[in-house]
Order: C-alpha cells, then structure tokens, then sequence
C-alpha cells in the first residue's frame, strides 16, 4: 500500500505520474530522452538503454522498475529476448557483447558510488567501442534510475505480482516510449 494517498491504481511511477502531473512531465520527458533519443554520438540501442535500466533497477532491488524495463528490453530484443534474463541472473556470462559489458561495469559503480568510477574503468569501455555518448548516458541512465527507485519504493507504489502486468507494460514502452499518463 503506497505511504500517501494517490487517488489511482496504476503500478508503480505512472501512479506518482499522475498523482503529480507537474513533476511527472519532466521525469517522462526525461526517461524518454534517456531511453529513445539518447547523445547523438551515441551506438546504444533502445534494447540496450532499457537493459541498463533494469540492470541499475535490479542492483537497487526495485522490482517493479527492474520488470518493467525486463519487460520493454525483452520486447526490443525480440527472439534475443532471452539475454535480459541472462545479463539480470549474471551479467558476466551473459551473451553481451565487451562494449555493453564494459558499460553495465559503468552503470554498477555509478549506482553503488558514482565516486568509483575511474578514468580506468571508463578507458576500458572505450578500449571496447564506447563513445563519448555511450558513456555519458549510461552514466545519466544509471544515476537517474537510482532517484526513479528511489521514488517509486520510497513512496511504497503499487507493485504488480503478474508476469503478464509487465509484458503489457514493456510492449507499450517498445511501442510508444514514454509518454505521461492522464
């Protein structure tokens, strides 16, 4: 049960969404720039970009943004889709290729301490193909999905239990983007 009174039962950030309109304008806009548009020195997919998102999601245990962007990167890879639960379950054996490897080590250390992140460990990202764009957003993806987390578990929002809930919800990020709830 969320901590506040919503006045709606949609899952999750599309809840606070719509409970605040003003705020969750700018927090879409900015999940789809983040998510389609990216840098535009940037080679990471929209697969890729939702991977990231669960991948931070999943190392900052908030289930319903680690399935819902499962759910979107598992719709984009297509009959690739397998990887998502791979790269979830153990992103060292995951049939990734170096440069997304070298960029989820990225996004793990801006999500336990962004202090941590080296010129070593982002010289190895280039080392594997990573462009300047790559890099910066896997950095702003990563630190922005820890303040999405943050908000969705801080204010307890509704989580939904049904595996069907989040591949509804992944089809309609692949399709549409990202687009304000009413």
């Amino acid at each position: 049960m969320p901590h506040i009174q919503l006045n709606n039962d949609a899952p999750g950030i599309r809840s606070l969404a719509i409970y605040r309109p003003d705020t969750g304008k700018p927090l879409y806009e900015l999940a789809q720039a983040l998510l389609r548009a990216g840098s535009p020195d940037s080679t990471l997919t929209d697969a890729e970009r939702e991977l990231i998102a669960a991948y931070v999601s999943s190392l900052n245990c908030t289930n319903f943004c680690q399935n819902s962007h499962a759910a979107a990167a598992r719709y984009l890879y297509g009959e690739q889709g397998d990887v998502v639960d791979q790269t979830l379950s153990d992103v060292g054996h995951a049939p990734l290729s170096t440069k997304l490897k070298a960029l989820l080590l990225i996004a793990e250390h801006v999500t336990h301490d962004a202090r941590t992140v080296s010129s070593g460990i982002v010289a190895a990202a280039r080392a594997e193909g990573a462009t300047d764009g790559d890099i910066h957003d896997t950095v702003l993806l990563s630190a922005t999905f820890c303040m999405y987390n943050r908000y969705v578990d801080g204010l307890a929002t509704l989580t939904p239990t049904d595996p069907a809930a989040y591949a509804a919800m992944g089809e309609r990020m692949g399709t549409l983007g990202y687009v304000q709830p009413t």
